[in-house]
């Protein structure tokens, strides 16, 4: 395989990728940075991971033209503001005198208009506040001669393609598009045919998300009892992710869970950007043990080292599962995937299994069986729950077990978590995906990408 200045990037972005320890491209990036440094369009399928951020950042960041104020000269579009601040934050890493800038809804205008009128090389944005600030006089994309489409298929999920639609419409006829999505047909395919010209197409790994190399738990519980159990297994494997069906629900989940006295914190579109970005940090900090989300958290967010998923509500889709439980068991390591089965429910988890071919037999709650399954090799002691004593005596035992040891961390033993930025090895962005049912757009979804 090539390496970065053998496909043509330029030595202070291989000099800038080296020091973050990184010297090798993926395969992706392999497969598509020289049509991309080319000027060609590139349409490019890859799962969670693979390192795409990389694959279209390095490429547009050797290639941009200085931009004028509230002119930019490439844009990247991403579905939620999670994403757009991680491929913001990657790509600030490297870009040396390259100015890159992100703007997406839930905060203030102040900074994001200050940043624009200075002059941005690079936007990268969520479709709905870019439209604001368009629509406000704030910025123009008719400089955009570079434009990279990321998670494509997602932001057709949420319902967003005619607003892309419509910014793709305002740059430059003569602009290079760079498409990256998890799946290239339906809508995605139209695009390309009505926005590409002679796409250069590299597809790498399996279609669908590889989910086997988790291990899947069906556990019978009763409505009132899923509190009792989720904290249970919290207590014996974290990091976790909780992921519930609605935004209230996420709430009291996590407050009752906290009545337990594990510490837990909501994340969904109802909460401000300030919240969310909180949270994520606390969670990436070992502050709190278990993000309670909706499925936004199911795509558009990069945590690593997440030991246990579990699935509080039922997907409402086989495709939702799979994105869902895509959150663990990532580069190489291992997870558990908790799903809580109701009795009236019972049909409807045989059918997705089929589905998605697993053949995991329904059980009655068993922590000490998850335990062993995760994949984790350090135990680390939190303080007991509430009726626990310090020995850990009870429910629980007191013991949290954290996942994602012995990779990434520093010498005083805790862990790193990638998505943009510094730090060694390359991060491999958490881009995977959940999807509603086709062309549905929620409320949450809408707020998530404004």
């Amino acid at each position: 395989m090539k390496s970065f200045s053998e496909l043509g990037l330029p030595s202070n972005i291989c000099d800038a990728l080296a020091e973050r320890g990184i010297h090798e491209p993926f395969e992706i990036q392999a497969a598509t940075i020289e049509d991309a440094l080319a000027g060609r369009d590139v349409c490019g399928r890859a799962p969670t991971g693979s390192g795409k951020t990389l694959a279209f950042g390095l490429p547009l960041v050797a290639t941009v033209s200085r931009a004028n104020p509230k002119a930019p000269r490439a844009l990247i579009l991403a579905p939620t503001r999670e994403l757009a601040d991680q491929i913001y934050v990657e790509l600030a890493s490297f870009s040396g005198k390259v100015r890159v800038g992100v703007v997406y809804g839930g905060v203030g205008y102040g900074p994001q208009l200050n940043l624009l009128r200075k002059g941005v090389d690079i936007l990268v944005a969520c479709p709905g506040r870019l439209e604001d600030l368009i629509d406000r006089g704030d910025v123009s994309l008719h400089e955009v001669k570079q434009v990279v489409l990321d998670e494509a298929d997602r932001m057709a999920d949420m319902g967003f393609m005619p607003a892309v639609r419509r910014l793709l419409n305002q740059t430059s006829k003569k602009r290079q598009m760079v498409l990256f999505s998890a799946t290239l047909d339906g809508d995605i395919a139209k695009l390309t045919r009505d926005y590409q010209h002679n796409p250069a197409r590299h597809e790498v790994g399996d279609e669908t998300p590889d989910i086997t190399s988790a291990s899947h738990l069906f556990w019978n519980a009763k409505k009132e009892d899923r509190l009792d159990v989720t904290a249970d297994a919290i207590d014996a494997v974290w990091p976790a992710i909780v992921f519930s069906r609605t935004r209230h629900g996420a709430d009291r989940i996590a407050k009752q869970l906290a009545r337990h006295g594990v510490k837990a914190a909501a994340i969904h579109g109802g909460r401000s950007q300030g919240q969310r970005t909180r949270a994520l940090a606390d969670f990436a900090e070992n502050r709190v043990h278990a993000l309670i989300a909706t499925d936004v958290a199911a795509r558009g967010i990069h945590v690593d080292g997440v030991a246990l998923v579990v699935h509080y509500d039922p997907p409402e889709d086989f495709k939702t599962y799979v994105h869902r439980s895509g959150r663990t068991a990532r580069a190489g390591e291992g997870g558990v995937v908790v799903s809580l089965i109701q009795g009236d429910q019972k049909k409807d988890m045989s059918k997705m299994q089929r589905q998605i071919d697993l053949n995991e037999p329904l059980t009655d709650p068993d922590v000490k069986k998850m335990t062993s399954l995760s994949a984790t090799d350090e135990l680390v002691l939190a303080p007991p729950r509430p009726g626990q004593d310090q020995q850990g005596g009870g429910k629980g035992q007191g013991n949290r077990r954290r996942s994602g040891q012995g990779k990434g961390h520093g010498k005083n033993g805790s862990r790193k978590r990638s998505g943009g930025g510094g730090g060694g090895g390359q991060s491999r962005s958490g881009q995977g995906g959940g999807r509603n049912k086709e062309g549905s757009r929620s409320g949450s979804q809408r707020q998530n990408a404004r």
